[in-house]
């Protein structure tokens, strides 16, 4: 997806704190967001539809090639392409996309959070079609043989 092609697509992003009182589980807050862009095959870049803030969501649980300069190697490059397209097809064919589990990541710059497509986990998916690999913190194991 080309910058110019900005996603207009209004997602919900559900705050996952959770009253356990009961059996049933309830967000305590719904927010509404809008796409802007897919960054790369773990990041989105949304705008907050009130304020107007830019804000990245990265995909908690899994790490994607890195592209541009941070790659290690030309085959990191094209996988890193592949993996932003493939989100990218994700998010156009989806009816509803939202995020739960919201917190800053480590560094304070953008937002780590589990990202769903029509109910189903883009960590999962992303795994399971080889664009990413399980990812929470640790070392990353790199994508150039």
């Amino acid at each position: 997806m080309s910058k110019q092609e900005n996603i207009k697509m209004i997602v919900f992003i559900l705050i996952a704190f959770f009253f356990f009182k009961d059996a049933q589980a309830k967000p305590i807050a719904i927010y509404e967001f809008t796409i802007k862009e897919v960054y790369d095959g773990d990041t989105v870049k949304i705008e907050e539809t009130a304020y107007n803030l830019p804000l990245s969501i990265r995909i908690n649980g899994i790490d994607t090639p890195e592209k541009g300069h941070r790659a290690k190697c030309n085959q990191e490059k094209k996988l890193a392409e592949q993996a932003k397209k493939f989100l990218e097809n994700l998010i156009k064919q989806a009816n509803l996309i939202y995020f739960d589990e919201l917190k800053w990541d480590k560094y304070g710059g953008r937002i780590l959070a589990n990202m769903y497509v029509d109910g189903l986990s883009v960590a999962t998916i992303m795994i399971k079609e080889g664009f990413a690999r399980e990812y929470h913190g640790k070392k990353k194991i790199g994508w150039c043989k």
